[in-house]
């Protein structure tokens, strides 16, 4: 068996928007030799071999690093009813077979379609199935790390995403900073054309039809194009619009 990490490393990048930045404070082991005598052990009893704890702060939004997204986070309905929050995610969907469609070729700000779905399909040669994770690969992921990564990438449509939940698939992944296309491009065509769904039009879908992707994927290059296994486990945030997850793909 083969495991292949597909979550990008938590740690500070001064590079990231200032809202997504992520700040880990590591505490040495004798700041617990402190807190231990306040909570009333004498100094004369510590043991010697006894350095203290490690301990370590995280601060960070849930959509800061790898993590998959709730339909909550799209909105606070979805097909009418409440969204789901992150901690009500079916847990046996969290793991399947995983496939790879390769739309590495598009270019910056040029969104993926449904024929572009469909020829990635057919190149792979798969069968998708409701326990499928598709996972869209995109190259960006080449990106982390620098100015360019959150503002640059390709991106799904709407109508791509659809297609994909037409096919039976509920969770889904790509490995670019977000779902649709940056930020500045969906401002951009929706300032140029008047028209206000083209802004955020991916993530919306799930407002209409439940589903949950996963962004910031790494090492998808790393993986065949079908033949192994996905496994994502969102933290149980209760009431959550996303959460942090370890996502791998198992070779067997």
């Amino acid at each position: 068996m083969k495991v292949i990490d597909l979550s990008k490393p938590v740690r500070h990048n001064s590079f990231d928007p200032f809202f997504m930045r992520v700040s880990v404070k590591h505490k040495p082991h004798k700041a617990a030799k402190l807190l231990v005598w306040l909570l009333g052990l004498p100094w004369r009893l510590f043991q010697r071999d006894f350095a203290g704890w490690a301990d370590d702060t995280l601060r960070m939004g849930v959509h800061a690093t790898t993590h998959i997204d709730a339909p909550w986070h799209y909105g606070p309905l979805s097909a009418g009813e409440r969204a789901q929050t992150i901690d009500e995610i079916p847990l046996e969907r969290c793991i399947g077979p995983g496939v790879v469609l390769d739309l590495s070729h598009k270019a910056d700000d040029d969104p993926i379609t449904v024929s572009d779905m469909e020829a990635a399909l057919a190149t792979n040669g798969a069968t998708l199935t409701e326990e499928t994770i598709v996972l869209i690969r995109t190259g960006r992921d080449a990106l982390i790390d620098t100015k360019d990564y959150w503002q640059r990438g390709t991106g799904m449509s709407a109508a791509a995403t659809e297609w994909l939940i037409d096919q039976g698939i509920t969770v889904m992944g790509i490995d670019q900073w977000g779902w649709d296309l940056p930020f500045r491009a969906q401002i951009a065509k929706s300032r140029a054309t008047g028209d206000a769904t083209l802004f955020w039009e991916a993530h919306r879908v799930g407002q209409r039809r439940p589903y949950w992707h996963m962004e910031q994927l790494v090492n998808l290059a790393a993986l065949p194009p079908n033949g192994f296994e996905v496994a994502v486990f969102p933290l149980k945030i209760v009431g959550a619009s996303a959460a942090p997850a370890r996502v791998v793909a198992i070779l067997r």
